[in-house]
């Protein structure tokens, strides 16, 4: 199977963008629950921005492989964290999980940042240049999918961070519920919703992602 230059510039800036998405997002979760007092995360190697480190095989494949299908999914190795060893165990783990996220959306506002910057003063009649093409996809690629990644891990299903901050929020009694009916049936749940909207063509993200692509960027969404 040979792919021509400008299908190798989109699958390589995809593939980048997802490595770095995913890796700085697990990282975050780390540094923060480090800040707060607990060791795990420094025990088991994952205070680190050796990005490689927050990655694991099945994830790496999975980003490799959806990328050269035309769309980035991937993700990387869960942070270890003991909100008991914490300062503050409840709002410490809360800041922890949602550092997260909100990596994601600090980097589709610096893709973005760069994205104008390029758009303004790239010479873009160059057509068939290579460089040009994979920086372009890369930074449109940078906004796209870390605003994807921004609000699919605040869904709040599932082992997705989303479910952590809402049970975070819940009083104790309704909190512990809330993780236990996550636990038994969120991981099997969100597997079988993300295959049925993918057979049917449907996009979770592509609404947010469409309407905050502008805003940060200028430019209509190009997805």
């Amino acid at each position: 199977m040979s792919f021509p230059p400008e299908e190798i510039a989109r699958i390589a800036a995809q593939i980048l963008v997802l490595f770095l998405g995913i890796g700085l997002h697990e990282y975050a979760h780390c540094k923060f629950a480090d800040m707060a007092g607990d060791p795990t995360p420094r025990f088991y190697g994952r205070v680190t921005l050796n990005l490689f480190k927050h990655f694991e095989p099945v994830g790496t494949a999975m980003m490799v492989l959806s990328s050269l299908a035309g769309f980035g999914l991937g993700w990387g190795r869960p942070a270890p964290a003991d909100p008991r060893k914490m300062n503050n165990p409840r709002w410490d783990f809360f800041a922890s999980v949602a550092a997260g996220p909100l990596s994601n959306l600090v980097q589709a506002t610096i893709y973005a940042l760069f994205l104008r910057i390029y758009l303004r003063t790239a010479e873009l009649a160059l057509s068939g240049n290579i460089v040009q093409e994979f920086l372009l996809y890369f930074l449109i690629f940078g906004v796209a999918i870390n605003i994807g990644l921004f609000f699919f891990n605040l869904i709040p299903f599932g082992p997705l961070d989303g479910h952590w901050l809402v049970g975070l929020l819940l009083p104790e009694r309704q909190r512990w519920q809330w993780f236990k009916l996550n636990q038994q049936i969120g991981m099997p749940g969100l597997f079988i919703a993300i295959l049925f909207l993918q057979f049917s063509n449907i996009s979770i993200t592509r609404g947010p992602v469409s309407w905050l692509f502008p805003i940060l960027t200028g430019i209509p969404f190009p997805g």
